[in-house]
């Protein structure tokens, strides 16, 4: 595996999905992630990586032979055009369909898809708007 750049002080260090069609999987996130203009980290023969998303084969040394269960994954998106560029490319390469883009009542300018990848995880791309980016904080209400 190749070197990666570490990051410290993040909430999440990792996130690791383990599929049973590692073929159809990659070529899921391949696409996808080609739309949000993040590229793939690496490739092994029963693993591949995005950044801190690893997706493994159960029979990877790092799956200890299971499953993982459905989870939810939201990406940031540019603009709306990105977000609907990844529902189409997400159904293109073997997605369902789990909310089509569109406002989303979660906050002024939430604007999302929702798609199911071939693990059956619910993965998300979302755009906030115009408002503050990167380092400024937003505070929503629930």
């Amino acid at each position: 595996m190749a070197a990666q750049e570490l990051h410290r002080g993040r909430l999440i260090d990792h996130v690791h999905f383990v599929v049973q069609d590692l073929p159809a999987t990659q070529k899921f996130y391949t696409a996808i992630f080609k739309v949000l203009d993040i590229p793939i980290g690496g490739t092994g023969e029963d693993f591949f990586w995005v950044d801190e998303l690893f997706i493994s084969t159960p029979d990877s040394k790092s799956a200890h032979g299971e499953l993982t269960g459905r989870h939810h994954l939201a990406f940031q998106a540019k603009n709306h055009e990105v977000v609907e560029a990844f529902y189409k490319a997400a159904l293109v390469n073997g997605g369902k369909d789990n909310g089509k883009p569109g406002e989303r009542p979660y906050h002024p300018g939430y604007y999302a898809a929702f798609v199911l990848d071939p693990a059956g995880n619910n993965i998300e791309a979302v755009y906030h708007g115009e408002g503050k980016r990167s380092a400024d904080s937003v505070t929503i209400k629930f």
